[in-house]
């Protein structure tokens, strides 16, 4: 039996349906019920806060995919801290006292902050440059430290996730789209940023659960391209009158910064951080260690998820459609000018 946390989110999900295509037996422990039903799928609501709770959701588990987190978008520092490191630690103890094969720990690139170097891979020092990241980077030492007492835990790590159904703040960038409104990017736009697809990274998470043995890897698409190139190509796919223009990088980060710290922008420090800074992945040690291949490009992922977006975009407005921070809208604030004043 496979057991997944924040099975009901959006990336969880995506492991679910991934481990029922697989025959597997799957329990989804949630605060929330899922959104689909299987004959091998059983829910059992809890906290990951809970370790009573969640002890007793992971007996008979063999393998435990650990997705539970409070994301950038929630800007609760305490959050972040009690459900990603704390929520990770009665995990790992839950793991180890029914003696579940492995962990499987999703954390983020968002441990390395801005890499001093790229590309990026597992020899890479963390270095997290805000506390959602500080947060994801103190689970993965956990996971250390609970492998020296015998549990086996294996670290992934992805770069952004796109897949169709992922909103949050992408629903504001497809909304300018579809709207034929211009989009930012800070200088030149030149900078690399790789994204991944939720099923490609379901995938190499089901590899790893898999694998003869633990390991650290970093996960994300194969075909990628700088935001520029990026942002240029999902327009022209969309067939809109936007445009991509150039900002100040400078004096935009600050005022992104000031907007966050007043509450008024839908975006989180990591998204001030990194929408103008270089961010991939070498995804080798995937490659030759799990069998990892991504099925997907950026150009074609960000296609499929527009796409969905202007077929569910009624739904999605009016508030019938609505999840996790992943895959809800959010509020544009002050963000919903940026189109008219560039």
């Amino acid at each position: 039996m496979k057991l997944v946390t924040g099975g009901s989110g959006y990336f969880g999900e995506t492991v679910v349906k991934r481990l029922l295509a697989d025959g597997e037996e799957v329990v989804v422990f949630d605060l929330n019920p899922p959104g689909l039903t299987h004959p091998k799928l059983r829910f059992v609501q809890g906290d990951v806060r809970d370790l009573e709770a969640i002890t007793a959701a992971t007996r008979s588990a063999d393998v435990v995919f650990h997705n539970v987190a409070q994301v950038p978008l929630a800007k609760d520092k305490a959050l972040f801290w009690s459900v990603n490191r704390d929520g990770t630690a009665n995990v790992l103890e839950a793991a180890l006292r029914c003696g579940a094969r492995r962990v499987v720990y999703t954390s983020s690139s968002a441990v390395f902050g801005v890499p001093k170097s790229n590309p990026v891979t597992e020899a890479t020092t963390p270095s997290p440059g805000e506390e959602y990241g500080q947060a994801k980077l103190a689970g993965e030492r956990l996971c250390q430290e609970y492998q020296q007492k015998g549990l086996s835990a294996s670290i992934i790590r992805p770069r952004t996730i796109m897949g169709h159904g992922r909103l949050g703040i992408f629903q504001i960038l497809f909304e300018w789209i579809y709207k034929g409104l211009n989009v930012p990017v800070l200088g030149k736009g030149d900078n690399l940023y790789q994204f991944v697809h939720a099923e490609d990274l379901a995938s190499a998470c089901v590899l790893a659960g898999n694998a003869p043995a633990d390991g650290v890897f970093n996960i994300g698409a194969a075909g990628f391209s700088s935001m520029r190139e990026t942002l240029e190509d999902l327009i022209r796919h969309a067939g809109t009158k936007s445009a991509v223009k150039s900002v100040p990088k400078g004096p935009t980060v600050m005022a992104m910064r000031l907007a966050n710290t007043l509450g008024l922008s839908p975006l989180a420090a990591y998204h001030a951080l990194m929408y103008g800074e270089s961010l991939y992945f070498d995804i080798t040690k995937a490659r030759t260690e799990l069998g990892f291949e991504p099925a997907y490009t950026q150009k074609q992922m960000f296609a499929e998820s527009y796409d969905w977006y202007v077929a569910n975009r009624e739904d999605i407005l009016s508030g019938r459609r609505s999840g996790s921070k992943h895959q809800s809208a959010v509020r544009q604030r002050l963000l919903g000018l940026v189109p008219y004043v560039i």
